[in-house]
């Protein structure tokens, strides 16, 4: 079974510091076939203008990533955690049994554009958990990198309470990779941040994405240079 998510079709939600664009349902975005992926629970693509963010507020048993595309978040937790999370950094906060958190862009003149993802956990009111990485975007090129892991043997990754991986990768114009799936009766969830790539036999641009279920191997060609991410899970 597969879902094509056409960009277009997105939820949005705006204000005056925030332009957000929500793959899943989020907020007051509603559509009965939008209702999730698996255990992915929100794909939001937000745009925070300078000097502007989410103030203090609080979540619950979520596993929530975030992965700036462009800019810099400052994150703030009532754990003590204060750090900048940058551009080629992924950030995960487990939010277990409770946790209060901030993101602000520090920037004076900057809009930072992040993805926020919210993958439900396999246990609750855990503990909750703080981790934050940088990866090395050479190793995107003509692969899929895993940036967001439960398996040890995925070294360049945070780890994950959940059977969910998230990865990158780069794609040269012309180049066709496989994805190969880790765990059985996959949900895959692709979305194309930029380039032109047919996946599935399904042809998708910027920002598109395409929802599988119950798979194992997805070939995907890129039409021109390619980034894009696959987010699998049970």
């Amino acid at each position: 079974m597969k879902q094509l998510h056409r960009s277009h079709t997105r939820g949005v939600s705006k204000n005056h510091w925030l332009n957000s664009h929500h793959s899943l349902n989020f907020a007051d975005y509603y559509n009965p076939d939008r209702t999730g992926h698996g255990q992915l629970l929100v794909l939001n693509d937000d745009i925070v203008l300078p000097n502007n963010g989410f103030g203090l507020h609080g979540h619950k048993n979520m596993e929530i990533v975030s992965i700036p595309l462009s800019g810099s978040l400052l994150h703030k937790d009532d754990m003590g955690n204060e750090h900048i999370i940058d551009t080629g950094d992924v950030q995960i906060m487990s939010a277990g049994s409770g946790i209060k958190h901030s993101e602000y862009n520090p920037s004076e003149n900057l809009a930072v554009n992040f993805l926020q993802i919210w993958i439900l956990p396999n246990k609750v009111d855990v503990s909750p958990r703080y981790e934050q990485r940088t990866f090395d975007p050479e190793k995107l090129r003509n692969t899929f990198l895993p940036i967001v892991s439960p398996l040890k043997s995925d070294t360049d990754a945070v780890s994950i309470q959940q059977d969910a991986i998230i990865s990158l990768a780069e794609i040269d114009e012309g180049v066709t990779l496989n994805y190969i799936t880790q765990f059985k009766h996959s949900y895959c969830y692709f979305f194309v941040l930029e380039g032109e790539v047919n996946i599935d036999q399904e042809h998708l641009h910027k920002r598109d994405a395409l929802a599988l279920t119950d798979v194992t191997k997805t070939t995907i060609t890129a039409i021109t240079t390619t980034k894009i991410l696959c987010i699998e899970t049970v």
